[in-house]
């Protein structure tokens, strides 16, 4: 393809420049039956396929801002597969190491496309304690203290993890929404999806059911 051709379309100089600006579309059966707007914000056209992808490159280039991660550094993080696949394809780009630990419960394809993307996996028992050697969260924290140049970024805890959706998420539903909102709906696994974006809509109209 000629540059000029190029040049009439976005093209994207690297997959992570992807990640966010999701769709919005309207359930029809439920809108129809409810006589309400309903809508979904669809997270999986995220290049990793879900929403994880904002917060990991939010934690990832904070770290980095911080001088915690430098270059050839190793990432480590506990993962049921959603942030692991988004760290993964990040540490891939910025050519990092990637360390994630897992417990063996994870699904035999989430294992593998987690080392396809060149991440290096640490299967760990379900059936121990949190705080029991074996346990994926003790068996990150023991990789990152005898790994040089390392990171433990342990999204449960890292404020990256609700910024990600303050920032980015929140204003995107209520831009899609056109500033009309009575009700946002959310998962929660970690929390920060519900509390980033939930914040955000509120500051912009207190009356917005989280």
């Amino acid at each position: 393809m000629e540059t000029a051709t190029l040049n009439q379309h976005k093209v994207h100089d690297s997959i992570l420049s992807c990640i966010g600006d999701t769709p919005m579309v309207r359930l029809q059966t439920l809108s129809e039956r409810t006589g309400l707007e309903v809508l979904a914000k669809l997270e999986g056209a995220n290049p990793g396929q879900s929403a994880k992808d904002r917060i990991a490159l939010k934690m990832i280039e904070a770290l980095e801002c911080s001088g915690d991660l430098r270059a050839g550094g190793t990432v480590i993080e506990t993962t049921s597969g959603n942030t692991g696949y988004a760290l993964a394809m990040i540490c891939a780009v910025r050519r990092y190491r990637c360390v994630l630990v897992t417990n063996d419960k994870i699904s035999k394809s989430k294992l593998i496309a987690l080392r396809s993307l060149g991440a290096e996996v640490e299967v760990c028992p379900s059936k121990v304690a949190p705080d029991d050697a074996r346990s994926y969260y003790e068996v990150a924290k023991q990789i990152h203290a005898s790994t040089p140049n390392s990171v433990y970024v342990n999204q449960y805890f890292h404020t990256g993890n609700t910024l990600a959706h303050y920032l980015s998420t929140g204003p995107e539903v209520w831009t899609q929404c056109g500033g009309d909102l009575a009700h946002y709906f959310a998962p929660v696994g970690t929390g920060g999806t519900i509390s980033g974006a939930g914040k955000y809509l509120k500051e912009q109209d207190p009356s917005v059911q989280v």
